[in-house]
């Protein structure tokens, strides 16, 4: 495990706007490179990285509804735009000098490997930085759940939830002055209080698995290290 951080594994979960100018859609090259940076900074300390990446920054389910487009196909169509964002994430670490492999849910070998939980873990095993995407490769489950699922197979030490955001509140601080952010949480807590920075069947996948999780804003300065290395930073959720 890592000195500083006491973590050997982690997984990252992004959201596509983590690759976009802020409150807009695309891919950034400005944002690519300063999240590029704390994630090498990260893998510097010996930290094994995996990252589940959405697409919301290509496609959002909402433009599907008004397309008139089922339900299935817009999930199908979210789960490519991950595949554009895994490929720009990848480029984006390898031109800065780090090692990185892209790996799908859903069978595209002209572009990425098809995932594979022992080959994954073997390249992160020789230092490469792992992107999962392609979600589960089935409709009907969030990339969230993906992450969840993608941290269970991978045995990772922690989830790690970037958002834009210090932390769970018991409702949304950026409309009630009076929010109160929990220090920590369990799943059971979570589900309870259906707290919406996670879906249910991620919380029940990471406490089957014993896998905690910490909610973080992205944003910040030295946002991953703080995430790994600092107990108070954000909201730790556990199984118990």
């Amino acid at each position: 495990m890592s000195p500083l951080t006491g973590y050997r594994r982690v997984l990252l979960k992004l959201s596509g706007e983590a690759l976009s100018y802020p409150e807009t859609q695309g891919i950034h090259r400005q944002s690519c490179d300063k999240l590029v940076q704390s994630i090498l900074a990260l893998r510097n300390h010996s930290v094994e990285i995996g990252i589940v990446i959405g697409g919301g920054n290509l496609f959002r389910g909402v433009q599907a509804e008004q397309l008139g487009i089922d339900r299935i196909a817009a999930d199908d169509m979210g789960m490519l735009a991950t595949i554009i964002n895994g490929i720009a994430l990848q480029q984006a670490i390898e031109l800065q000098g780090g090692d990185c492999r892209v790996m799908s849910a859903i069978d595209c070998p002209a572009v990425v490997e098809r995932f594979s939980w022992e080959k994954a873990i073997g390249h992160m095993k020789k230092g490469r930085i792992v992107v999962f995407v392609g979600g589960t490769g089935n409709p009907f489950f969030t990339t969230d759940t993906g992450a969840a699922l993608r941290a269970s197979q991978i045995h990772a030490d922690i989830l790690l939830k970037g958002t834009k955001v210090d932390g769970v509140y018991d409702k949304d601080p950026k409309k009630f002055s009076d929010a109160v952010k929990y220090t920590t949480l369990t799943c059971v807590e979570a589900l309870e209080k259906e707290i919406k920075v996670m879906d249910a069947t991620a919380f029940a996948l990471c406490m089957d698995n014993g896998i905690p999780i910490r909610v973080f804003n992205l944003f910040d300065q030295d946002s991953l290290l703080k995430a790994v290395s600092d107990e108070c930073y954000g909201t730790l959720v556990t199984k118990d």
